[in-house]
């Protein structure tokens, strides 16, 4: 199945399926309610899904979803991550096609999980 940009719920496609692969694996999933507030900047943080283990006291973990027909590049996966830290949500996730060896050297140090479409696609 391929992923496609809309659909007529006004998500894509792979945020539905990200959805689905979340709840399969035990998470809470707040899509409608992404936003929080950052503590140090006082302004709004915009995630496309913010998720909880049901069954651990980790806390909420904000996820983006970039669907770009592009790599994903250390800046954003940075950007994600002061995001994530400012609104008080732990260990961020960030969904997309592919990622720089930057990135991925980058998320690996903070322990943010980097997950392709691939990765949501299989666990279907």
């Amino acid at each position: 199945m391929s992923i496609e940009k809309d659909q007529p719920t006004g998500r894509s496609q792979l945020t539905e399926m990200s959805i689905i692969y979340f709840e399969k694996k035990g998470f809470k999933v707040n899509s409608e309610n992404a936003i929080r507030e950052g503590y140090s900047s006082g302004e709004p943080r915009f995630f496309d899904l913010i998720v909880e283990k049901k069954e651990r006291s980790h806390g909420e973990q904000g996820v983006w979803i970039r669907n770009w027909n592009r790599t994903i590049g250390v800046n954003v996966v940075i950007t994600l991550d002061t995001a994530t830290e400012d609104a008080g949500l732990t260990n961020p996730i960030m969904i997309g096609d592919k990622f720089s060896s930057h990135a991925k050297a980058y998320a690996k140090r903070r322990k943010i999980e980097l997950l392709t479409k691939q990765d949501i696609e299989r666990f279907r």
